[in-house]
Parts: structure tokens; sequence; C-alpha cells
């Protein structure tokens, strides 16, 4: 369900953005009816009506989930305060320049800022924050902390540099399926990835039950 939550400003976005695509002349004119006081010139034409209901709609979810966290008492990530600030920012540009060029690059100053702190979290300040997030839950000696901190920063500036690649090399519309399913699918072949190198590290938990057992 987190896991869900999370990502629920992208799935919006693609949602949103497939459905003004498919039928842009309608998009147009709600965009230009509903949001023209927020766009320069004051209309928004079909061809860019797609990308600019798509970021609304993300960024509304997105203060949406910080509204909701805060008022259920809930801690907010850092993470989510930088999304946040990202999305505010480089939206309100896309929309106000109709410049789809804005919310392309939020994702990558995104995954930028988050292999940032990785990096320079050990250097400045002596913490792992993968540690830091993972410790309770794993027991893993230091070097292992630090291969995967590495491998954690290099993963999240290949992934920056990927939607760069996506953003200026294909149609928006090929951006935007990469966007929800390339970056998750890679997520999660990246962790598990990360999983197998782990599972040499891990207790066997049969051989733990023996030990009690005998004990």
């Amino acid at each position: 369900m987190k896991l869900l939550f999370d990502f629920l400003p992208i799935i919006l976005f693609f949602v949103a953005f497939k459905v003004a695509d498919a039928n842009k002349e309608t998009a147009a004119a709600f965009a230009t009816a509903h949001f023209g006081a927020i766009v320069s010139g004051g209309v928004v034409g079909p061809g860019e009506a797609p990308v600019l209901l798509a970021t609304v709609v993300v960024v509304l979810a997105t203060l949406a989930q910080v509204a909701l966290l805060a008022a259920r008492g809930k801690k907010i990530d850092l993470m989510l305060w930088v999304s946040l600030a990202l999305v505010v920012v480089m939206g309100g540009l896309t929309v106000w320049l109709h410049n789809e060029t804005f919310i392309k690059w939020k994702p990558t100053l995104l995954y930028w800022v988050m292999g940032g702190a990785f990096a320079l979290a050990p250097l400045l300040f002596g913490k792992n924050l993968l540690k830091l997030l993972l410790g309770e839950q794993l027991e893993l000696p230091g070097p292992v902390w630090q291969r995967l901190n590495l491998a954690w920063v290099g993963f999240f500036a290949a992934m920056g540099m990927l939607n760069l690649w996506v953003a200026y090399s294909f149609a928006t519309d090929t951006w935007v399926n990469f966007k929800l399913f390339g970056g998750l699918g890679l997520m999660l072949v990246f962790t598990i990835a990360q999983g197998l190198y782990l599972a040499r590290y891990l207790p066997d938990e049969a051989a733990e039950v023996k030990k009690d057992v005998q004990s």
C-alpha cells in the first residue's frame, strides 16, 4: 500500500497525459478555460495540453500527499519534501512557459539529489544513509554497507542520465511511458539484484533454528 501511495503522483501523471493526449482539442479547451490564468498568454494549444494538464495533476497529487501525511500526523520523508519542491518549481515553469522541458528534468534532478545525498553524507557527516534506513532490518559488515551505498549512488546517477536521454531522444509520449514503466521496472530489477547480492551475507535461518534447538 505504501508503495502505491509513493508512486501515486507518477501514475496519475501517466493517466492524465494519456487521457488528454487522446482528446487533444478537448484537453486544450479545458486547460485554457480552467488554467489559462496561470499560463503565459492565457491560451493552451492542443499540442501542449496533455503535458500541461498532467503536470497540474502531478503537482496537486504531490501537494495532497504531503497534506494527507501532515493531517494524519505522519512523518514526511525528506525526499518527499524535495520532490514537492522540485515538482512545484519545475511544474510551475512548465505550465507558465508552455515548455515541457522543465517537467522532464524533474525526475533527473530528484535522482541526482538523492544520489548526491547518499554520496555526500559519508564524506560530510560520516553517516551511511542506507545503513540509517535499513540498519534495523539488516546486519551487514561495514564494507558491504559502503558498497551498497555506492551502488545506489551509481544507480541514481545513471537513472538521471537515462531520463534525459529518453526525454531528448524520443517523443514525449515515449518519455511518459518510460517515466512510469521504465523507472519502476529498473528500480525493481536493481532492488532484486541487490537482494541476490545480500543473500550471501544474511544468516541461514535453518541453521539458526537448529543451533537454538541443540542449545
